[in-house]
């Protein structure tokens, strides 16, 4: 899990990789992930991008629903 700017006109986004999701699941996960931080998203290849910083939610998000090690970057 890492933010990122480049690219992005300046905005923040929280990016998490390496879930190793089916595309299906990956959409359905982002949904509901979106939904109960509040913010915009979209999945992006393999990857989930949120709108701002959103690390320690998604964080505290990923470990309710069962993801053993959760490593963030800067």
């Amino acid at each position: 899990m890492r933010i990122q700017r480049k690219g992005r006109g300046g905005k923040e986004v929280t990016v998490i990789e390496k879930l190793n999701l089916k595309p299906n699941v990956l959409d359905e996960g982002t949904r509901t992930l979106k939904h109960d931080l509040g913010c915009g998203g979209a999945a992006e290849g393999a990857d989930v991008v949120l709108q701002g910083d959103q690390r320690d939610r998604a964080v505290a998000w990923l470990e309710a629903k069962g993801v053993r090690k959760v490593i963030r970057g800067s």
